[in-house]
């Protein structure tokens, strides 16, 4: 994303703000997906049943993700310089379908005007409807 984003809107030419979506990138790559995409993956590959200790032991840290963001958003429209840029993209990916990995969302309605302001952007796809 790093890649195809540099010169866009997107991705900061300010190297602060360029480097506020980095971090929010890797929160997403390894405080969030861990947690959020493995558990979604396993219900909906059917293999709940059989890995139900590990998704008991990704809830903590998943919430604890969503509760970071959910700090965050509290008080800005997005993740970086309040404005839509590929951290929003990164973490808007696992994020939007984390019901379907066992996280309840409505414990974080700053997560979810966040997923609303999400789906308003130009281009926005529904993955989940492209079946």
């Amino acid at each position: 994303m790093f890649y195809l984003s540099e010169g866009t809107e997107f991705f900061s030419s300010d190297k602060f703000e360029g480097a506020q979506v980095m971090q929010w990138l890797f929160f997403a790559r390894y405080s969030h997906e861990p947690f959020i995409a493995t558990s979604r993956f396993w219900y909906l590959t059917g293999k709940a049943q059989e890995y139900q200790e590990a998704l008991k032991q990704k809830q903590a840290p998943g919430y604890g993700a969503l509760r970071v963001m959910e700090q965050h958003l509290a008080n800005h429209a997005f993740f970086t310089g309040d404005r839509y840029t590929i951290a929003d993209i990164g973490l808007f990916a696992y994020t939007h379908v984390a019901g379907e990995g066992g996280f309840d969302l409505t414990r974080f309605p700053a997560i979810q005007s966040w997923i609303n302001r999400g789906k308003t952007q130009p281009l926005y796809l529904n993955l989940t409807q492209l079946n």
